[in-house]
């Protein structure tokens, strides 16, 4: 059941916001979002949280500046996703502008897990021989990889945003702005984000000890492109520090100037940096670098984000785009195997959804977990087998059920039942026994009932309203483009009644509609529906500019039709 909804707002709020200079409809749309004062839109450099309100940043950077100043080998050990690969490609970047001896690893998740495990700190003191191990975007619950790097001489600097465990490895020093009694104010920030922060203080640290001054010092801004991309495709919420740093990045890659490889990823997509969006880095950029992490080797993603060689980040880029391609195909086939298994399947009988089947390939599972949550509208784990009788769980979760914490209650109900989890409220993974797998679905399935009330199951599409007609135009397209929406932050969606004139099938998967209201018509659209609807009806829709035979006319973008009686 979906049903559309109005988000409220303040009206007062709304007014003191239009007061202050924001155009009228901005002023509504960002009271719904929360937005207290015009200052809270800033999207200037200046506006950040400083880096030193993160715990343990400032000795993060003395750990570093001691390194630099020592010789010390680093080496980067990072996760397998875009958030992972960004935050790995600013880390190598950066340190390297600021003087250090920097190299990475990412090791194929298939063989090695997730986080700094044992066997990939041996891997990295075989292949890398450092002094030093930073982790980026993991190592937060590495206790066993840790303390191999200790048991080794090496010293360890974690840097993650995940969610910890009660108990923390023993590294050097650990910045998550998620442990606890960091005070941080967004801790929301991305794994890119956290390395970002790190890179600042390791800046103003090595300018404190005479090694620069303001004029001399490494423009690390020119990372914000990388820092926007891993921020969007890790889907953390866009809070207004988050939006500062997405803001940055957008206005490099308007402006031209951006890395290579991103340069390289926007033409393989096909789309273009000088409108760059969020939608752009969440929906097309950011799946062809996950694509590598997911099928092959996220080395290869890493290349290309750090390559200065135009030639050969469109080489990688095109490699990535042709591995993104096996992947959709991989991922059609596993869904609709999914949708087998889920044929007799009751959406009121049940609270969550757990399937595995053998033939499924590890690194697709998260995506097909979030196809069929979007489906059914309930917490989903799909599995597919690992190695040493294990299967591996990807889940996808709906708000008012955190992932992580339903898992963390399960492990400690049933101490034998999960192998090991981590992840967050909306994303988690982890690794049971095959022969568990009934039990771990039952034992799912019955915090889904205790957390979850029947309302909770309900899709509820949340919308800001009707929009004045003088408002359906290109300018204001305009206006809504230049603002950073995304996570946490919706993206503006209207919602009115319309009198439907005519609708076609397009393709067999589209349904073209001609919509009327007070007299002007409006050409609108709905991707993959063929539903067939009497002339009165509520739509929820964006505004959308359709570039067409050279012409660009403002089309409805259709999120939901309710029919009216």
């Amino acid at each position: 059941m979906t049903r559309i909804s109005t988000r409220s707002y303040s009206f007062r709020q709304s007014e003191l916001l239009r007061q202050s200079g924001l155009h009228p409809v901005l002023a509504r749309l960002f009271a719904a979002r929360g937005i207290m004062g015009a200052d809270e839109l800033f999207t200037e450099l200046s506006a950040l949280i400083p880096p030193n309100r993160l715990m343990h940043n400032d000795k993060a950077a003395c750990f570093l500046a001691d390194a630099i100043l020592a010789h010390k080998k680093l080496v980067i050990v990072a996760d397998y996703d875009c958030d992972g690969a960004t935050a790995c490609a600013v880390g190598i970047r950066g340190l390297r502008m600021l003087g250090a001896n920097v190299d990475y690893i990412v090791p194929n998740r298939f063989e090695y897990g997730y986080g700094l495990t044992p066997e990939i700190v041996d891997l990295t003191i075989r292949e890398k021989s450092p002094d030093i191990i930073v982790t980026v975007d993991n190592g937060i619950a590495s206790i066993d990889g840790v303390a191999a790097a200790n048991a080794q001489g090496i010293e360890v600097l974690v840097t993650d945003h995940h969610l910890p465990a009660d108990n923390l490895p023993k590294a050097s020093v650990i910045v998550n702005p998620n442990q606890a009694l960091c005070d941080f104010p967004s801790k929301n920030l991305a794994g890119v984000g956290v390395m970002f922060y790190v890179l600042l203080a390791l800046r103003a640290e090595l300018r404190q000890r005479g090694i620069y001054d303001a004029q001399s010092q490494p423009k690390l801004d020119t990372l914000l492109d990388l820092v926007a991309l891993g921020t969007v495709a890790d889907v953390v919420k866009l809070d207004s520090n988050n939006r500062i740093l997405v803001a940055q990045g957008l206005k490099r890659m308007r402006a031209g100037r951006m890395h290579a490889g991103i340069a390289a990823l926007f033409r393989v997509a096909g789309r273009e940096p000088r409108v760059a969006s969020p939608f752009d880095l969440g929906f097309a950029l950011g799946p062809r670098l996950n694509a590598a992490g997911r099928l092959a080797d996220m080395s290869l993603g890493i290349e290309c984000l750090t390559t200065d060689d135009d030639g050969r980040a469109w080489q990688i880029a095109q490699e990535l785009q042709s591995i993104n391609s096996e992947r959709k195909d991989i991922e059609k086939e596993m869904q609709d195997l999914a949708l087998l298994h889920l044929d007799t399947f009751q959406a009121h009988d049940t609270h969550t959804i757990t399937v595995f089947d053998e033939s499924w390939h590890q690194g697709v599972i998260g995506i097909v977990a979030s196809r069929l949550k979007d489906k059914f509208y309930r917490p989903t784990i799909t599995f597919a087998p690992g190695d040493n009788g294990l299967i591996k769980g990807s889940g996808r979760s709906i708000p008012g059920f955190h992932l992580r914490d339903a898992l963390d209650l399960v492990s400690k109900k049933f101490p034998t039942l999960i192998q090991k989890f981590g992840g967050h409220a909306m994303a988690a993974g982890l690794s049971i026994r095959f022969e568990d797998f009934a039990a771990f679905q039952a034992a799912f399935e019955a915090v889904g009932k205790a957390w979850l009330r029947q309302e909770e199951l309900e899709r509820i599409i949340e919308t800001d309203g009707a929009l004045e007609e003088a408002y359906f135009s290109i300018d204001f397209i305009e206006v809504l483009d230049n603002q950073v929406w995304g996570q946490g932050f919706p993206p503006p969606l209207f919602c009115d009644e319309f009198k439907l004139i005519s609708q076609r099938i397009l393709k067999e998967r589209h349904l073209k509609l001609l919509l009327e209201k007070n007299g002007v018509r409006y050409d609108a659209i709905w991707f993959g529906h063929t539903d067939n609807f009497n002339d009165r009806v509520r739509v929820a829709f964006r505004l959308d500019a359709n570039e067409y035979n050279g012409s660009t006319k403002v089309q409805l973008l259709v999120e939901h039709i309710e029919q009216l009686e």
